[in-house]
C-alpha cells in the first residue's frame, strides 16, 4: 500500500512536472507593428556599411526596414559591447546551421556570415546586424542562442 501511494505521488509529480515543462514553452508574442512587418512581401534591401572600416552587410528581407524603424530599440539603447557579444554568439550559431542543411532549413540559413569578434565594425554595423538577428528569430520563430530575442 505504501509503495502504491509512493508510485501514485511520484507519477502525479512527474505528470505535473512534465506539464509545467511543456506549457512553459515560450512563443514569441508579436506586436501589431511586427505583424505588419512580418506580413510584407515586397523585398527590402538594407545595406549596412561602415566607410571607415570598409565593412558592408547587405540584407534582403521583406519587412526588415519597416521593423527596424517602427519596432526595434533606437540606436544608442544598447552599448556596442552588448551588441558585439550577442552578434558573436548568434553568428557562430548561424554559421553552424548553414553548414548543417540536413538539420536546419537551408532556405533560412543560406550563406555564412564572416564576422570576426576581434574586429571593430563600428556601432552602426553591429546595431543593424543585431536587429536583423532579432527580427529573423522573431519572424521565423528561431532561437540562435540560449536567450530569447527581445525588443
Amino acid at each position: 500500500m505504501k509503495n502504491s501511494l509512493l508510485y501514485c505521488a511520484l507519477f502525479g509529480f512527474i505528470g505535473v512536472f512534465s506539464y509545467s515543462c511543456t506549457s512553459s514553452k515560450n512563443t514569441i508574442q508579436t506586436t501589431d507593428d511586427e505583424k505588419i512587418a512580418f506580413n510584407q512581401t515586397k523585398g527590402d534591401t538594407i545595406t549596412i556599411a561602415n566607410e571607415e572600416t570598409e565593412y558592408e552587410i547587405i540584407i534582403i528581407e521583406p519587412g526588415f526596414d519597416f521593423w527596424i524603424q517602427s519596432v526595434a530599440q533606437p540606436p544608442g539603447f544598447f552599448s556596442q559591447n552588448y551588441l558585439e557579444t550577442r552578434n558573436n554568439i548568434w553568428v557562430i550559431e548561424w554559421n553552424q546551421r548553414v553548414l548543417q542543411p540536413q538539420r536546419h532549413n537551408p532556405n533560412l540559413y543560406e550563406l555564412t556570415i564572416n564576422y570576426d569578434s576581434f574586429t571593430d565594425y563600428g556601432y552602426d554595423v553591429n546595431y543593424k546586424l543585431y536587429n536583423y538577428f532579432v527580427y529573423f528569430q522573431r519572424k521565423y520563430n528561431q532561437r540562435l542562442g540560449t536567450f530569447y530575442p527581445r525588443i
